[in-house]
């Protein structure tokens, strides 16, 4: 396992949720919920600034993929924004499929003893940090990068 933070990205249409490991990649945490509006300039510009203050040899962002292996319309706006990204940062981005981490993170909230609307503003980073411990086991179980490359998703 490669020693350096990594972060994760769960993008939404409202909202990103963020996650970050330890130095060692022992444990994820949420670390914040960027609010999204019309224009992605400004929830970049903020990915940018904990890219910054973070220094992750990776990112991940979570590919939306659905149960069948279909792209969707919010699998494209994860690409266009991992996209954008990669522009603006100097770390690997790569693809983690998330199919299941929504529910997953829903479950984790609920039992919890949160509901959906107080938990609105925390769902995301959890949803990032489910991401983030599937690319770090992932990594751990085989010794590879885990994911897809933005080049492979990307074309």
């Amino acid at each position: 396992m490669r020693s350096g933070r990594r972060l994760s990205v769960d993008v939404g249409k409202v909202r990103i949720g963020v996650a970050a490991s330890d130095f060692h990649s022992i444990l994820a945490s949420g670390l914040e919920t960027v609010a999204r509006g019309a224009e992605l300039e400004p929830s970049l510009k903020r990915i940018v600034e904990l890219v910054d203050e973070i220094e992750p040899i990776e990112i991940y962002v979570g590919l939306p993929i659905s149960m069948s292996g279909n792209n969707s319309a919010s699998t494209q706006d994860a690409i266009q924004f991992a996209k954008q990204l990669s522009v603006l940062v100097a770390p690997e981005i790569r693809f983690i499929d998330e199919r299941m981490t929504s529910i997953t993170a829903a479950n984790a909230l609920k039992t919890s003893g949160r509901d959906s609307k107080s938990g609105r503003k925390i769902i995301d980073q959890i949803a990032a940090t489910i991401i983030l411990e599937q690319a770090i086991e992932q990594e751990k179980s085989t010794g590879e990068k885990p994911g897809k490359a933005i080049g492979e998703v990307i074309e």
